[in-house]
């Protein structure tokens, strides 16, 4: 019988996943610390796809290691979360610029049956399916473009943010969204690819601005370090 090494790579990869979504969530809070083993053990795989797992979240910034000592679920640092938003908001705008002349009946229809989800989640207070709705409509236009340069730059930053947005889901501008949402949507059935990306970065933006709000609040209260003397 030919053996295949498929299984280990899959597992690595379902791994990845299922920590990489616990984290996002929050299952895994932020500086929680993680043991390959525990994780290991509750996912029912050996550590070694664990391990593999953490060391591709790591270079993704969701956790982090100090030798000989710990791995620890990132904490949330909201000057990364603006960064990573900077990156994901130009993304976004990319695809909706290229992927408009693309897109079609059934695109188009995917996405209204996305803001619907979206719409609904948001009355509920369903951050889960909210999110995941947010996700369908936006991955559309991400799909169609057809570069797969911005499909894995906004798979890697964009789970910084939704860590934020879950714990600020409440603050959200959730019907202010399925609007522009709507309007985006508008302007994609009408073919207009400049007004798709400009809704798509006023989208993103609404965002950042929570961000700009929550980092000068964080200014105001952190303690002022006293001067350092000269040596």
């Amino acid at each position: 019988m030919d053996l295949k090494p498929v299984g280990r790579t899959l597992l690595r990869d379902q791994a990845y996943v299922a920590i990489k979504t616990a984290i996002v969530a929050g299952t895994l809070a932020p500086g929680q610390v993680v043991r390959d083993l525990d994780l290991a053990e509750r996912l029912g795989f050996s550590r070694a796809p664990v391990r593999d797992a953490l060391a591709r979240l790591a270079d993704e910034g969701l956790v982090e290691s100090k030798p000989q000592s710990h791995t620890r679920v990132t904490p949330l640092i909201l000057r990364d979360v603006r960064d990573a938003l900077v990156v994901v908001r130009t993304m976004h705008e990319l695809a909706a610029r290229s992927a408009v002349p693309r897109l079609s009946g059934d695109d188009l229809a995917t996405m209204r049956a996305a803001n619907a989800e979206f719409a609904g989640a948001v009355r509920r207070g369903d951050v889960e399916r909210a999110l995941r709705a947010d996700d369908t409509l936006h991955d559309v236009l991400v799909a169609a473009c057809g570069n797969r340069a911005v499909a894995a730059t906004i798979d890697r930053y964009t789970p910084l943010i939704r860590r934020l947005e879950r714990q600020r889901f409440a603050t959200l501008p959730g019907e202010g969204s399925v609007r522009r949402h709507e309007e985006l949507i508008r302007a994609c059935a009408s073919g207009d690819p400049e007004a798709a990306a400009d809704i798509t970065a006023t989208i993103w933006s609404s965002l950042d601005e929570i961000l700009q709000a929550d980092l000068a609040d964080e200014a105001v209260q952190a303690p002022h370090e006293p001067p350092q003397e000269m040596p």
